[in-house]
């Protein structure tokens, strides 16, 4: 399948679990709309649009016209338009607006480089961008944070709750994405009590499908990559650690649902609870996209035993909205990798 058909395919099939009656009509701004979330949120509400929803969407941007030369299939839709800016000091456009979501940060481990630029983005971005929902007349305001926000998983804890106590050493540079999305979080918090925006919290954990970029941090990414192009699948650790992946289509349902129906003021884990080591997920990547090629774990498990988690407890979203995991890990990698031929050519 080509790209626009396996996003839209798996759009289709998830729509239905939307409550789509409060996003209906609204006049919608959106941080973050042109990476990897915001591609995905994009398709989801050209595919509400479609259907009826009416749903205008304006998108910031710092170059519109490159991400359009690119993505030629969103130029010149009567439903969306773009702004262009940063994050941190945009001007804001003279127009009301009743939702707002606030994705826009950069997760590759290179902005690291550069911590105090990163914190800014997050931290003095949203305060921007909240005085902007201020100004704009905005009542719903949906803060895309983290996972990271818990810092380092207890190994005698499986999952996360939202009420956990955990927090980022502050003596770590690596904590400078997990303390700046906290930061994003209090600042929903105080302009909830000063201005009374409602704002929902997305800690949003590790997700897999089309436009994930392959050549960054992410080892389902990287799996994916040694398992089309390379002759062995390479895990640069000891396999142990902990992860679990949520389809994109599934997580698209997930932000707008939250938005439209979230309690105000609460936080929910966004991501899947089915658990997987790195080393089981790099044999999954290979029986599902290259049978013929080897796993190759460059190191031996600690004599400890102590293996890393990342899994998110997701009963508080599961139990309130009705979210879940709907898409299979194997059927998320399958597309995932489809994806990535059809673009290069190949299928």
């Amino acid at each position: 399948m080509s790209q626009p058909v396996i996003v839209e395919t798996s759009l289709k099939q998830l729509l239905p679990h939307l409550d789509v009656s409060k996003l209906a009509g609204k006049r919608m701004f959106i941080t973050g709309g042109t990476g990897f979330f915001g591609l995905w949120m994009l398709s989801a509400l050209s595919l509400l649009n479609q259907q009826g929803a009416d749903i205008a969407v304006t998108v910031l941007s710092r170059n519109p016209e490159q991400f359009l030369d690119t993505h030629r299939e969103w130029y010149g839709l009567h439903w969306l338009s773009f702004i262009q800016g940063n994050v941190r000091n945009f001007e804001y456009p003279e127009a009301r607006y009743d939702l707002l979501i606030q994705a826009a940060s950069e997760t590759s481990a290179v902005d690291y480089v550069k911590p105090l630029a990163f914190f800014d983005d997050i931290v003095l971005g949203t305060r921007h961008v909240l005085d902007f929902a201020v100004q704009s007349g905005v009542k719903r305001v949906l803060l895309v944070s983290s996972g990271a926000v818990y810092g380092p998983q207890p190994n005698d804890i499986s999952h996360i709750p939202e009420d956990a106590h955990f927090a980022c050493p502050t003596d770590a540079i690596t904590s400078a994405y997990g303390e700046s999305k906290r930061m994003m979080e209090l600042l929903g918090t105080i302009y909830y009590r000063e201005y009374g925006i409602e704002p929902v919290i997305a800690r949003c954990f590790a997700f897999v499908g089309p436009e994930l970029l392959l050549d960054r941090h992410f080892a389902i990414g990287n799996f994916i990559r040694d398992a089309l192009y390379a002759n062995t699948i390479h895990v640069s650790g000891d396999g142990t650690s902990q992860r679990s992946y949520l389809y994109m289509a599934d997580l698209s349902v997930w932000l707008l649902d939250l938005l439209a129906n979230g309690t105000a003021g609460f936080a929910y884990n966004v991501g899947s609870d089915q658990s997987i080591s790195i080393a089981e997920l790099a044999c999954l990547v290979r029986d599902v996209l290259a049978p013929e090629k080897e796993v190759v774990i460059t190191q031996q498990p600690s004599a400890d035993g102590i293996r890393h988690r990342y899994i998110p407890d997701i009963s508080r979203a599961r139990g309130e909205l009705e979210l879940d995991v709907w898409t299979r890990l194997d059927k998320a990698i399958e597309l995932t990798g489809s994806y990535r031929l059809s673009i290069r050519g190949l299928l």
